[in-house]
């Protein structure tokens, strides 16, 4: 009789700036345990806060480009790559499993500092196929939730689906020179937090009720709906874990929790 794989786990990393590729700190040090810890995936999707686009579209190529979004960093970021291979059977997957919504196979896009910026700690070899879903940014957070729900089944297909994304992000208010968060990044994440681990997602969807804490913490969107795929993978009887947790600049959340995690 074939052994039943295990259903895989699902995450959220709060990746923060592009220079935790580079550094070795608590944020990456839990990445690359959790990389560890968990069952090896044939396959990852991530649904990063940086491919935001008019429609939700996948990529499907072979192989995809390391993507470097980002301007004024050290020569030694951009000269990083993901030589991770695609996956364009769960592409197709993907968009099968988000029907009725239309999904776009993309064969020009490629993986971007959201994606590699964590998953060069986590999975360092890059030898795991990484496919991108995009975030469609004419949808409301709802939709978001519900598209989440719908990639269900491929956990217990083997695939890790990772959302990369802040809970917290306002780079225009951010203090360059580090310092204490703003007491809103506090509350917002603090109550995010707490709707995480008592599994409230109707908080989570409808964060904007939070008042001028979620206005400050979520000025645009992109950075927190990663959050809802992976709230909406979450499991009845699967607690949240919230793996690690602070603030950079001030103003950026850096909370990373994963759901799913196989009993020791």
């Amino acid at each position: 009789m074939q052994r039943k794989k295990p259903r895989m786990p699902v995450v959220f990393f709060g990746h923060g700036s592009p220079m935790n590729t580079l550094d070795r700190n608590p944020y990456t040090e839990s990445w690359r345990r959790l990389g560890n810890s968990v069952p090896k995936p044939r396959a990852i999707l991530c649904v990063s806060a940086h491919w935001y686009t008019e429609g939700t579209a996948v990529t499907a190529m072979d192989k995809p480009k390391t993507i470097h979004d980002f301007y004024g960093f050290p020569q030694a970021l951009f000269d990083v790559q993901y030589p991770a291979p695609g996956d364009p059977h769960l592409a197709s997957r993907v968009r099968e499993l988000l029907e009725p919504v239309d999904v776009r196979l993309d064969e020009s896009w490629g993986l971007d500092h959201g994606t590699w910026s964590v998953l060069k700690h986590a999975y360092p070899g890059a030898e795991i196929p990484v496919v991108q879903l995009s975030i469609d940014g004419t949808q409301p957070p709802l939709f978001h939730y519900e598209a989440g729900k719908r990639l269900a089944p491929l956990r217990d297909e083997g695939v890790l689906v990772a959302g990369s994304g802040n809970v917290v992000h306002n780079l225009r208010l951010m203090k360059r020179a580090g310092g204490a968060p703003f007491d809103w990044a506090v509350r917002f994440n603090e109550r995010i937090r707490q709707a995480l681990s008592s599994r409230d997602h109707r908080v989570l969807v409808d964060f904007e009720k939070l008042g001028e804490d979620a206005r400050l913490s979520v000025p645009t969107p992109e950075h927190y709906l990663p959050l809802l795929y992976i709230a909406a993978l979450q499991g009845d009887d699967e607690p949240m874990s919230l793996v690690v947790d602070g603030y950079d600049l001030g103003s950026v959340g850096m909370l990373t929790a994963v759901a799913g995690m196989p009993a020791d």
